[in-house]
């Protein structure tokens, strides 16, 4: 694809082409380690309840039973935040719910710490769930803006590896900071955290650059963020553009007519099917996993951190799983991985009196 002819006086340059054109700049590795740890803090306060589970439940003197609505309520509040974030950013900018997003999930974590009853954990866990499921989405698309098209793929896995990174952290922070300062202190750790960033995120995060030249608003703001990606070729800009705006609308208008038609719609549903089973399983172990091995007599500190260790082979998965798929046959990687995952998955449910055995077994299915 050819570059576009900058030194041209008066010209109105196509955003995403300048940044196509352009060697990656500090700007942009800023806005990634941002969006990085946004991904980061959301993993964390995502997977929190299912380390803090085996200590609240002996705190407070509940069976494990009742710990299911606690465990699926930020699930549920997740679904909702996605749903409801991407037209709320299309009218309002990703900046602000991105800042808003962290404010909640932030906020009704912190607030978790003084929950005193399973009735107001799980209102507190739902509303945190909201925040957790607009973050990501708004986060992801943001960074990928920004990104170069030639390398995006690849500069968006690595910062979506962020989440599982956030997930294996909490499970090793928590093996020390639970039994030292009790539950609380994973909730004050992952409340405050994104809070702390959502400051960063409002002073030096910019704006979906494509939303400020869709929505018309203030020109010079655009020059000046592109300006810090490619300083020579802005000078002699009067506007941007992003021509492909129409075309991209006009497909999200029609997306689910083509998803659901004839060539389509076994591919669809079939993907469907296989995200949801995959989620099933990872959070099904990510909840579940420490409590069951507190029932089995591990201590809580390892019960915590054999749990971050299944997500810390979600890290590496991740990056070599996208490295097959771009060498081999997609959908048999795809397949070869889920089915060895289930295998791993059962073999964890056979291991869990074997802490040894089963921080491998563990590993090796997060891995999967």
């Amino acid at each position: 694809m050819a570059s576009q002819d900058y030194a041209a006086p008066n010209k109105s340059i196509d955003a995403q082409a300048l940044i196509n054109d352009a060697p990656l700049s500090k700007y942009q590795w800023m806005i990634a380690i941002i969006c990085f740890l946004i991904i980061f803090t959301d993993g964390i306060d995502t997977a929190a309840m299912g380390f803090i589970a085996p200590a609240l439940a002996q705190d407070w003197g509940v069976d494990r039973s009742q710990l299911g609505p606690v465990m699926s309520a930020a699930l549920g509040g997740m679904i909702i935040g996605a749903l409801v974030s991407g037209p709320t950013a299309d009218r309002f900018g990703r900046k602000i719910v991105l800042a808003f997003s962290m404010l909640v999930f932030g906020g009704f974590t912190l607030a978790s710490a003084y929950a005193t009853n399973l009735d107001s954990l799980v209102v507190l866990r739902f509303l945190t769930g909201i925040g957790l499921g607009a973050a990501m989405p708004n986060a992801t698309t943001l960074f990928s803006e920004y990104c170069p098209t030639r390398i995006r793929s690849l500069l968006v896995t690595c910062m979506f590896c962020g989440y599982n990174l956030g997930m294996a952290t909490g499970g090793f922070i928590s093996s020390w900071l639970i039994p030292t300062y009790g539950w609380h202190s994973l909730f004050l750790l992952g409340g405050w955290s994104p809070l702390i960033l959502m400051i960063l995120v409002i002073l030096v995060l910019p704006e979906s650059y494509r939303f400020l030249i869709v929505k018309g608003k203030n020109p010079e703001k655009v020059r000046k963020i592109l300006n810090h990606i490619a300083p020579a070729q802005v000078q002699n800009a009067t506007a941007f553009h992003v021509p492909e705006e129409k075309t991209e609308t006009a497909q999200k208008k029609n997306v689910f007519g083509i998803m659901f038609s004839k060539p389509y719609a076994k591919g669809t549903l079939l993907l469907w099917l296989t995200y949801f089973m995959g989620l099933v399983v990872v959070y099904l172990l990510t909840s579940w996993l420490p409590t069951l091995m507190r029932e089995t007599g591990a201590s809580m500190e390892r019960a915590a951190f054999i749990g971050g260790l299944f997500q810390f082979g979600g890290v590496v998965s991740a990056l070599f799983i996208g490295w097959a798929m771009d060498k081999f046959n997609p959908n048999r990687v795809i397949a070869i991985f889920y089915f060895a995952a289930g295998l791993f998955a059962i073999a964890v449910g056979q291991s869990l009196g074997n802490s040894t055995l089963l921080a491998v077994l563990v590993l090796c299915a997060g891995r999967d």
